[in-house]
């Protein structure tokens, strides 16, 4: 018996228990994504760090370690459902706002468009194919139980990933979002994340139709059948709904209702063509992606609540599946450190190369190469999809959360250092680094 039990008294209606522990765990989520959160910002990192660190912090590699009371008290006490949900609610509605934020207009710059296409494309082949090489080699060691394919297949998407919405808050603090640098930057990571998702679709359907050719080309079919449709048909009458239930550019309860079932409805379908409704929502805001006044108003009354509740509950999701005492041998370290080397030497190596040959000087190419490689939030909603799926075991799902951390820490300070050399400079970050910290 632990000292909670003397302390509460709790009712025994199971739904009421269900209700308690649910609230203790997403007072603890949100409250440790905050100060994770504010104390990256101090440390001019990207929020997003702290908040996926904090959610590691509450899982067995830390709090299960040194408190394993409170650790199996808060999270153990009920079944896993409730935080599963949640994080899969929260998950859809945030792939919504990562398809709505893309912003495809820049590829129309005739100047921008050769370097772009030269750096998303070996972004995505070349860590692709070093992705592949490892797990090929890998897996019969590290995911004995897992396909040797869809396994390596999941690891070589893992690798080409690029993290669109940190990338770009990220280039809004260094003032690089209007440059040449900075739109190259996001239209070359718009590029890599779309045909990622299209890839991550693809094996997840070679997954569930056991390689069988008839199965694989059916659902192939028909996720392209529902994206034409969702093109050619839904975004027509969705774009008429935005017209019509808007009011001065506001996100009236009519429209925000429609706008929501919408997302969900999406996410149905996608479900039941056996690629997880994230597809759905990441469809559905991707249609919507030039709707600017929506985009805006969403952007005003939603997304701080997906932030700031339900992206938490996702990164503690994934903490609770990363144990780091589970990589216990130097041997495993080994195989750890040979991912982070891999996926960033080839992620970087290939956008520094694909830079230079488009026209940009080296101080630029480094820049370009350290910003393609940033991955974070993405690369979490792959390496879980391949957990689920059994792709890859629980010791590679560490490695691979650690890359996605390492990947992302090391953005700010390469950015701070070449930005100046590139040609850009950091007064803007400074001023709103200093803007936070003091209000």
């Amino acid at each position: 018996m632990s000292i909670f039990d003397h302390v509460f008294d709790f009712p025994p209606q199971k739904s009421e228990q269900l209700i308690f522990f649910t609230l203790v765990q997403l007072s603890v989520i949100v409250l440790a994504a905050r100060m994770g959160g504010e104390i990256a910002r101090r440390m001019r990192q990207a929020a997003v760090v702290g908040e996926i660190i904090a959610g590691i912090v509450l899982g067995p590699s830390l709090l299960g370690l040194v408190m394993p009371g409170t650790f199996h008290y808060i999270f153990h006490s009920i079944p896993a459902g409730p935080l599963d949900t949640l994080s899969q609610l929260g998950l859809t509605l945030l792939m919504f706002q990562v398809g709505l934020e893309f912003d495809f207009s820049h590829l129309k710059e005739k100047k921008n468009r050769i370097a772009v296409i030269w750096v998303a494309a070996a972004s995505i082949l070349a860590p692709f194919i070093f992705g592949l090489g490892f797990a090929l080699a890998s897996t019969p060691l590290l995911s004995p139980k897992a396909g040797l394919w869809i396994s390596s297949l999941f690891i070589a998407t893992a690798f080409s990933i690029t993290a669109v919405p940190v990338l770009g808050r990220i280039m809004i603090e260094f003032g690089m979002a209007r440059s040449r640098l900075g739109v190259i930057a996001i239209s070359a990571a718009a590029v890599n994340d779309v045909v990622g998702w299209l890839l991550l679709a693809l094996v997840t359907a070679l997954a569930l139709s056991h390689f069988e050719a008839v199965a694989f080309a059916i659902k192939v079919l028909l996720i392209i059948s529902f994206i034409m449709i969702w093109i050619f048909f839904i975004r027509p009458l969705m774009k008429w709904a935005i017209r019509r239930f808007s009011t001065e550019n506001r996100l009236t309860p009519h429209l925000l209702g429609i706008i929501l079932i919408s997302i969900f409805l999406s996410g149905l379908v996608t479900s039941s063509l056996g690629i997880f409704t994230i597809f759905g929502g990441f469809v559905m805001g991707v249609i919507l992606h030039d709707a600017d006044e929506f985009a805006k108003a969403w952007n005003e009354r939603v997304a701080p609540f997906v932030l700031v509740f339900f992206l938490p509950i996702f990164f503690t999701y994934t903490g609770l599946r990363t144990n780091i005492g589970g990589l216990d041998s130097l041997s495993l370290w080994g195989w750890c450190g040979l991912i982070i080397f891999l996926a960033t030497a080839s992620k970087f190596g290939s956008a520094y190369g694909a830079a230079r040959i488009a026209g940009l000087d080296h101080h630029q190419a480094k820049v370009m190469g350290i910003m393609m490689n940033t991955r974070a939030l993405m690369e979490l909603i792959v390496i879980n999809v391949g957990y689920d799926l059994a792709a890859i075991s629980q010791q590679v799902f560490t490695m691979l959360v650690i890359m996605a951390i390492f990947s992302t820490i090391i953005t700010t300070p390469f950015l701070r250092f070449w930005l100046p050399r590139a040609g850009v400079q950091l007064s803007t970050f400074d001023h709103m680094s200093a803007s936070r910290e003091t209000g």
